[in-house]
């Protein structure tokens, strides 16, 4: 018979019930898809309060290193990777360094999937992928570079069109002069090798992963290039470009609405997942199908003011039969 440690214990490694069924559901995935999986997904939809505040742990960062690390130590590696995706974006190096990660643990077998948004940063990750599964309400992004929100095309070519005007007309000088003083130095510099590190990261990518030995390969990368990395036809960096458009322009996408067992296991991870993100402290989760996760916390203390918790790395053991993982602590940290 237990004793009182032993079923304290238990109930801790059970988890919450937002832990217990995303695990439920990460593991059966898993076995539909016969791959590693490893969700990562951000809560900028459900913590409005925080990223109005503007609270960056939202976005792709360094520190997102050590929760895929946890998220792959320990997984059998030869069999692929699904890596689940749900984010805003984030830092181009960032997204660099955890790409060439990704690619070099798992041998470039990463097939990304995308259940609602994945943004900016997010679209470059999945462009590093060999191909990205979309249902009818998944979206990607555009991934032209951003400064505090200013698109970076956006500011050359407001640039250029100042330097026209004034070239055909020298009393424009007056209307744009307090425009450009207001750029920093090296601003347009600073600008123009930001979408070129973009689009020659994103480039390398394609012609290594997705589009490697495809029919005119590097054709259809420079489509996808400039249909997402052209501000001037995006027009907004919040444009939502659905799985038909990712296609039409050159993307490899699988339709998930075309595998039902795989659909309804990724809806249910999504579901599950957005449900923890809602209603718990957890800001960003990154876990595998075993249950592994390395969860990132923030608490709002009082109006436009988040305190940011410790982020978590919850080891955990093979799931059972059941699916349902025998944690040490609970995974959202609640």
């Amino acid at each position: 018979m237990p004793n009182w440690k032993e079923i304290g214990d238990a109930i801790k490694a059970a988890g919450s019930p937002y832990d217990i069924m995303r695990r439920t559901a990460l593991s059966h995935l898993s076995v539909v898809s016969e791959r590693n999986v490893i969700i990562y997904y951000s809560g900028w939809l459900q913590k409005p309060e925080l990223a109005r505040s503007g609270f960056a742990g939202f976005e792709i960062n360094d520190a997102d290193k050590n929760g895929f690390m946890t998220a792959v130590h320990g997984l059998d590696r030869e069999r692929g990777l699904d890596l689940v995706l749900h984010t805003p974006g984030g830092e181009v190096a960032a997204t660099e360094s955890l790409v060439d990660y990704l690619r070099s643990m798992f041998d470039g077998d990463i097939r990304v999937i995308v259940p609602q948004l994945a943004m900016s940063a997010g679209t470059m990750i999945a462009c590093s992928s060999k191909r990205i599964v979309m249902g009818k309400h998944s979206s990607l992004g555009p991934i032209d570079p951003q400064f505090s929100g200013i698109p970076a095309h956006g500011v050359i070519e407001e640039f250029e069109r100042a330097r026209r005007e004034i070239d055909a007309n020298p009393a424009a000088i007056p209307i744009w002069q307090p425009i450009i003083a207001k750029y920093p130095p090296t601003l347009i510099g600073e600008c123009e090798k930001a979408i070129e590190w973009s689009n020659e990261v994103v480039r390398g990518w394609l012609l290594s992963g997705m589009l490697k030995d495809k029919p005119k390969a590097r054709s259809r990368v420079n489509r996808i290039l400039r249909e997402l990395g052209d501000h001037a036809l995006t027009k907004s960096h919040s444009r939502h470009i659905s799985a038909a458009h990712a296609e039409k322009i050159g993307l490899e996408i699988m339709r998930l609405e075309g595998n039902n067992k795989l659909q309804d296991a990724v809806l249910t991870v999504h579901h599950a997942t957005i449900h923890t993100l809602t209603a718990t402290d957890a800001i960003k989760i990154i876990e595998n199908h075993n249950g592994t996760a390395y969860i990132s916390q923030a608490r709002v203390s009082m109006p436009q003011m988040a305190i940011p918790l410790p982020s978590m790395n919850v080891p955990a053991s093979p799931p059972s039969e059941s699916g349902r993982s025998r944690n040490k602590r609970s995974g959202s940290g609640r």
